[in-house]
């Protein structure tokens, strides 16, 4: 699982993704209720792609906002049956999230270290997520885009698994590889099952990053507040 990641930067999200950054996701840090750059495909039925600003956290239009404290990852084995998941499922809004790295507790050392996760190839990482509308909520109350990251179970990950706490269920997100974005972009709902399988350890790098308290916490005008 996930609850805190670095959004791909402006550079790489036109290099990488082919897409260019979005108004509203300046946020460095993503927490559960920030806005961050997605990946989707365009809504005018062109079939390219384009970056759009959403919620970390999916939020249906029928749900509080607070709800995104709780929905920033969907579970591969529900996602198709949990209400606040399963409409976007069915109806094939899928997405990428790019990630410049995702973070992790480590408690192999009896307290939790904060651990950096990333690509050992030097590039971002293209997380699969899905994705939901609400005709209220965004930036001045406008529209807006919610997503959440899908998650699989890490419990024999060589790596995953060295997170979380003792005796939970250790949960990875789904990393797609680039040749698989188009496809899973395009996918139905029982081709996107196809994807949900955990990402080799070789090709992940990770260490710890503990976190450093700032002197003065950094204006949040361009992502939601926390709810």
């Amino acid at each position: 699982m996930c609850a805190n990641y670095l959004p791909s930067r402006a550079e790489r999200l036109q290099k990488q993704f082919g897409v260019a950054t979005p108004a509203h996701a300046a946020a460095r840090e993503a927490f559960p209720g920030y806005l961050a750059p997605i990946v989707r495909l365009a809504e005018d039925g062109s079939g390219e792609r384009e970056c759009v600003a959403a919620c970390f956290g999916l939020v249906p239009a029928w749900a509080d906002l607070k709800l995104s404290r709780h929905t920033y990852n969907a579970r591969t084995e529900t996602v198709g049956e949990k209400p606040s998941f399963r409409s976007a499922f069915h109806k094939r809004q899928f997405c990428i999230v790019p990630a410049e790295a995702f973070f992790e507790p480590n408690y192999e050392s009896g307290h939790p270290v904060r651990w950096r996760i990333g690509s050992d190839a030097g590039q971002d990482l293209g997380i699969a997520g899905i994705w939901d509308w609400r005709p209220h909520g965004g930036p001045n109350d406008q529209p807006l885009v919610s997503f959440s990251m899908l998650t699989i179970n890490a419990d024999h990950h060589p790596l995953m698994r060295r997170f979380h706490k003792p005796g939970d269920e250790k949960r990875m997100v789904v990393i797609l590889e680039p040749d698989q974005y188009a496809d899973w972009l395009q996918a139905d709902a029982e081709e996107a099952r196809s994807f949900f399988t955990t990402y080799p350890a070789e090709k992940l790098q990770a260490a710890p990053a503990p976190r450093v308290a700032l002197r003065k916490a950094a204006p949040r005008q361009n992502n939601l507040p926390l709810l």
